[in-house]
């Protein structure tokens, strides 16, 4: 190699320039934001807690990742209000075992739609359209029947707010 000094010139400059930054920096959030409440999510189904876990995941996710005081109290005049509406929520056989004659495993698929809004009320983020799915596998024993749809649901939330987070934070 001729010139190493011009080479590691390039990669230095190439690696600087990826758009990395910091953990907890929130780039895309408005300078100064230093709260952010995020209310239980609303639900338009008739899906059991679902609105509480994937509500629980993100503001989870947000305290992980940022120096931001979480709070699912809007009315403590944050700097920015995060709201979900979970719009579907659908669970679908995915596989047949013919030798037991029923399911044997499924696929839970969610959609919903979340909204980042500032304190004088511009919209900072929106996304109408997420779409998460998740598959568990059905109990074969019915004497020790134990319903696996919740964990399946615990699991697309904790996807669904590592995506959600990234998207606010990172800009995608």
């Amino acid at each position: 190699m001729r010139h190493p000094a011009a080479l590691i010139a390039i990669v230095s400059l190439a690696l600087t320039s990826c758009g990395y930054h910091t953990v907890g920096s929130a780039s895309h959030l408005p300078p100064g934001t230093r709260t952010l409440a995020v209310p239980v999510f609303a639900t338009r189904t008739n899906a059991y807690r679902t609105e509480t876990m994937m509500t629980t995941a993100v503001i989870r996710e947000f305290a992980t990742r940022t120096r931001l005081r979480v709070t699912p109290d809007a009315n403590s005049d944050p700097d920015t209000i995060l709201r979900g509406t979970i719009l579907t929520q659908t669970v679908a056989p995915l596989t047949y075992n013919a030798q037991l004659q029923r399911s044997s495993s499924f696929l839970v698929t969610l959609t919903a739609s979340v909204t980042l809004t500032a304190r004088d009320g511009r919209v900072l983020y929106k996304n109408d359209n997420y779409v998460f799915r998740q598959q568990y596998q059905a109990i074969t024993d019915l004497t020790t029947f134990l319903d696996e749809s919740p964990g399946a649901v615990n699991r697309l939330s904790r996807d669904f707010a590592r995506a959600l987070v990234a998207d606010v934070l990172e800009g995608f």
